[in-house]
Parts: C-alpha cells; structure tokens; sequence
C-alpha cells in the first residue's frame, strides 16, 4: 500500500514568525536580526578579550561584568527562542550550531561557582559561522563545502600518514634517549626524547633540548631533513583530494522545521534528511511515496 503523507497540526503563526527571522535570512527583518546577532557576538567576544587586561579590568571590569550579563541574557532568550519555534526542539539542540549556542551562554552562569570560566566565551566566535548566510559569501560557501569533501575524503590517507610519524617519533625518540641520556643535554626520558622529536620534525625547533653528541647531532639532522618531507605529505594529499572533489553547489538559507538542517533547494518541497514537508505553515512531516 502506497505510503500517504502524514499530516500534523502546522505551526502556530506566532511560532512560524520566529522561525522564518531567527533561522532563516530571506526577510529584511531575519537579516536584520542576523546582523544584530553579530554585532552582539563581536561586541561579547571584544569584552572577554578586553576584561582580560588588569589594567582595564581594574578601572571598568564592573561594568564590563554587567554588559556581559545584558549580552548573556541576550543570548539566551534566542537559544530559548529557536527552541520555541522549531517542531523538535531535541533535534535542534543536539546539532552542530545548537550545542555551540548552549556553550555560548554556559560559560557566564557557570562563572557565577567558578572563576574563570568567563573565558570560555570565545566560543561565541564560531557563530560567526552563520554570518555566510546573511552576507550571501556563497562562493566562500560552496569552497569551505569543496575544502570540506576533500578532508573527508582524504582522512583514512592522514590516518596512515599520522600513523607512520608517531613510530618514527617514537623510534627516533627512544634512540635519542639512548644516544645522549649521558650527556647530560636535558634527555632525561624517553617521553621528554619524544617530544623533542616531534619539535624536530615539524621543524619548530624551541632549542630548550639540543643533542649535545657528534651520533645525537646526525640523528637530529635526519630528523630535521625528514620533517620538510612530511610537511609536504599531507598537503600533498589533500590538494590532490580537493582537485577531485565536487563542490556542493546549492547554497541556501533554508532549514528544515523538524530536524533543523541547512542547506535546502530553494525549490525543494522535503527535507533532503528526515523527508518532512519545509514549509512549517503547511504541517505536512512525511512526503508520499513514489507512484501514490
């Protein structure tokens, strides 16, 4: 028997003016809000970075106390909000965006039993994110997407590749340990040897350890000359990805009202993930089968 659509109560207008403004940016008024959102965000994470200079934190810091509190609060009537206005709220808040919204607010009430963790709060840089949308950077979009393909595509090649440098850390570490722990050149164990390999080969060279042996020097020579090579490894690998990946070319503010996922055709009447109707005014959550 043919699969009929599902229909549900649709959304109450109300609930459906809050979602076309907070989620989606098509409206002068949902762009509107966008921007706001990111003044807001910049201006949170400008105090964070400013409380964090004595000298100013001890002249305004009261202030800059009672601003964060105002933006706080801002914050979180419009995490309150998205919750509010999409079907399933648990589907929301368990995405991407959505955890990164809680995180954004937590760290000032946290603050309130523990010092400090005011800082954390730079988290609200990564909300930026939405800020592609309201901009309309679709090329950025679709290259950030292209970028995105390549990595995945690429990532059981990087595996191996960090594989075979953590033995060659460990290897080069412990032979280096065995070289020059007599030397008294800071060597002092074979996890200290470790770490100076690791600094070695991604060509840092802090210079706090330094083989002090003519053996311990050669070994530090292979291991600088390596290090160029595994650079260009991995950059090798995902430029080789990124000239083969496809880039997704719709770009789109839609989100889907039940498990709120960007990304939609701007024709696209179902959700491309969960199959529910896009329009939150019609109340459809399933689409009908092929032939019904």
């Amino acid at each position: 028997m043919p699969r009929q659509e599902i229909p549900v109560e649709p959304l109450p207008e109300w609930r459906l003016r809050i979602y076309r403004t907070i989620f989606e940016s098509e409206t002068p008024v949902a762009k509107g809000f966008d921007l706001i959102l990111a003044i807001v965000i910049l201006l949170s994470v400008v105090i964070v970075a400013v409380e964090s200079v004595g000298a100013i934190e001890a002249k305004i810091g009261f202030y800059l106390r009672i601003l964060e509190w105002i933006l706080t609060l801002f914050f979180t009537v419009e995490y309150v909000l998205r919750l509010i206005s999409i079907r399933r709220p648990w589907k929301y808040a368990l995405s991407f965006f959505g955890i990164v919204d809680l995180l954004s607010i937590l760290p000032t009430y946290i603050g309130i039993f523990y010092t400090g963790a005011g800082s954390l709060l730079v988290i609200r840089t990564l909300r930026l994110v939405r800020m592609f949308r309201v901009l309309k950077l679709a090329n950025f979009m679709i290259e950030a997407q292209t970028l995105i393909n390549a990595l995945k595509a690429s990532r059981s090649k990087i595996t191996v590749f960090v594989t075979v440098v953590m033995i060659m850390v460990v290897i080069s570490g412990t032979l280096m340990y065995l070289i020059e722990s007599q030397a008294d050149s800071g060597f002092t164990s074979i996890p200290r040897a470790m770490y100076w390999a690791i600094v070695t080969m991604t060509t840092v060279g802090y210079g706090d350890i330094a083989p002090k042996t003519p053996l311990g020097q050669l070994l530090a020579a292979l291991l600088m000359v390596s290090g160029y090579a595994i650079i260009a490894v991995p950059t090798g690998i995902v430029s080789a990805e990124l000239v083969l990946a496809k880039p997704d070319t719709v770009v789109s503010t839609r989100h889907c009202p039940h498990c709120a996922t960007e990304g939609h055709d701007p024709v696209a009447v179902y959700c491309f993930r969960c199959g529910a109707d896009l329009d939150p005014s019609r109340g459809v959550t399933q689409p009908p089968s092929p032939g019904a």
